[in-house]
């Protein structure tokens, strides 16, 4: 009886009550009056009519015209190949060759990155402090105030030892009140959680946004998801296992959102490898930044079709990298729809009266969803498995299968949608690089035991991380800015390839000297080197 309720709470057949893991999310969705009332306006602001039969009639259009825009241009995609695989229609794509870059390119990158100056980790941070003011987001835990003295310094202090898991002893002063172990422990008590973490993340996301040079990189509509693996050496009940990335050890995995401005808008810790898809959308209606992403990448691990339906229902657009197209199947709304050559290819037919007999209820799922009355992840967990909420979840998939269908006609028929999807997904995966050099102290192994403990040092590694790109950027645009008018001119393509994920001219080793110029402090920038001057080229260890 046992092992089958243990089965049964894992199916999300049975449910606990008060339980956030293992609640009913039925219990949480929007319902009676108050659904009533907020029908209209929640079908507003997803831009949706209350009536099936016109959204109905908006999905036959889109798949009629996407069905014959790839028809049409079939002859001439040399990339995409029909074939018939044991009977079976497939089709293949040609893998994108890889961009080429312009020697003005590779000149421009070389050159900004020689005269970036050499920095201090814990001079940067502090020099990223006096240009937002992050640490005032910083509040005590029990009055909510931040009258501590010089309690910047200290907040650097430790998101630095946190973020380069490397202790609070290696970067405290006996000498300097505001360093001292006590102080240091202290504030990372009492101030470092995750509320405050994500508030001063969201102030350096908003500056970074306010530079032309993150302007010309995107415009912060575009977001990708990814995860990073971390070995959890230590006993505790929030790693799990995986032989693929954590061996014979445990470990968790830290699921982050980079915008296309190379910013990093939220992170989650999920116990060991489970499925991305299960997170996905709780990062973008989570995340308490400026940025407004409207189309989400990943990779294959968050694909499913129940995420395509919700994503659709929000009025997201996903954008996934799928490793198994020639397994992916394309879907139409009516038997009887001609599509040409795509006609095999298309033979599954949507069970578009599921989604009509349920659209008022994937309705009241959205507008609960937006309005935080239930949790993303609960959700997610109950529709993608056995539970299906009275049928809900598979109506949400029905639908689904209709925007996957409208994403793999787009991603077959347009080289320049998948190239897209694939430059965002660099960023974030160039991003996660710079954080593993971030986070090199303890053999870059994470050793909390509780999930809180985690989520505030994985936060802070989000921070420092965001401060270092920040930095990158000023320092950029101030280097383009003083491009030589010898120089040859500067081409856009050029500048919008440029990254701000680099970390060779900053010192994340030896002492950690918690000082600035009085004149950086008032926010002037610092000279840029001259690459002609070897002495310049190295960062000086103290």
């Amino acid at each position: 009886m046992l092992d089958r309720l243990h089965q049964a709470l894992r199916r999300r057949e049975v449910f606990v009550p008060r339980s956030e893991r293992f609640g009913d999310p039925r219990a949480e969705l929007l319902r009676g009056e108050a659904w009533a009332e907020a029908r209209d306006s929640v079908a507003r602001a997803l831009d949706r009519s209350i009536d099936p039969a016109v959204e109905l009639a908006r999905l036959q259009q889109q798949l009629h015209a996407a069905y014959t825009e790839v028809s049409a241009n079939l002859a001439r995609n040399t990339a995409l190949q029909l074939l018939q695989i044991d009977g079976q229609p497939s089709i293949t794509l040609t893998p994108l060759a890889a961009q080429q870059e312009l020697a003005s390119l590779t000149r421009l990158r070389e050159q900004l990155a020689e005269k970036l100056p050499p920095v201090e980790l814990a001079a940067l941070l502090l020099e990223v402090e006096a240009f937002t003011g992050f640490a005032s987001a910083f509040t005590h835990v029990a009055d909510g105030q931040t009258a501590a003295t010089d309690l910047p310094l200290s907040i650097c202090a430790v998101l630095l030892a946190q973020a380069c898991n490397i202790g609070l002893k290696t970067v405290a002063r006996a000498d300097v009140p505001a360093l001292t172990l006590p102080r240091l422990s202290w504030v990372q008590q009492n101030y470092l959680r995750a509320e405050t973490l994500t508030a001063a993340n969201a102030r350096l996301v908003d500056g970074q946004a306010q530079l032309p040079l993150a302007q010309a990189w995107g415009g912060g509509e575009v977001a990708s998801a990814d995860g990073m693996r971390f070995v959890v050496p230590v006993r505790t009940i929030y790693a799990g296992w995986n032989s693929k990335y954590f061996a014979s050890q445990r470990g968790v995995t830290y699921y982050n959102f980079t915008s296309n401005q190379f910013s990093g808008i939220h992170g989650i810790v999920i116990p060991g490898t489970l499925r991305d898809s299960l997170f996905i959308l709780a990062g973008l209606l989570e995340q308490q930044t400026s940025l407004d992403p409207r189309e989400i990448m990943a990779d294959t691990h968050g694909f499913s079709e129940v995420v395509f339906g919700l994503f659709s229902l929000l009025g997201f657009r996903f954008s996934p990298r799928l490793a198994d197209l020639p397994d992916q199947r394309f879907w139409r709304l009516h038997k009887e729809d001609d599509y040409g050559p795509l006609n095999e290819l298309s033979r599954h037919v949507i069970n578009a009266r599921l989604i009509s007999e349920h659209w008022d209820d994937m309705l009241r799922l959205a507008g609960s969803l937006k309005l935080g009355k239930v949790k993303a992840t609960a959700v997610m967990r109950t529709l993608q498995r056995a539970g299906s909420l009275s049928g809900l979840g598979r109506a949400v998939a029905e639908l689904g299968r209709v925007e996957k269908t409208l994403y793999l006609l787009a991603y077959v028929h347009d080289e320049a949608y998948w190239r897209r999807i694939l430059v965002q997904l660099n960023r974030g995966e160039g991003r996660h690089a710079l954080a593993r050099a971030v986070f090199h102290g303890k053999k870059g192994e994470l050793r909390q035991r509780y999930r809180e403990g985690m989520e505030d040092q994985l936060g802070a590694l989000g921070l420092v991380v965001n401060a270092l790109v920040l930095w990158n950027t000023r320092y950029l645009q101030q280097a383009l800015q003083e491009w030589p008018a010898t120089e040859a001119a500067l081409l856009p393509d050029d500048v919008a390839r440029l990254s701000p994920l680099l970390h060779e001219h900053v010192n994340m080793l030896g002492r950690y000297d918690f000082t600035l110029p009085e004149s950086i402090a008032a926010g002037q920038l610092r000279p840029l080197r001259n690459p002609e001057n070897w002495q310049e080229r190295f960062v000086p260890v103290e």
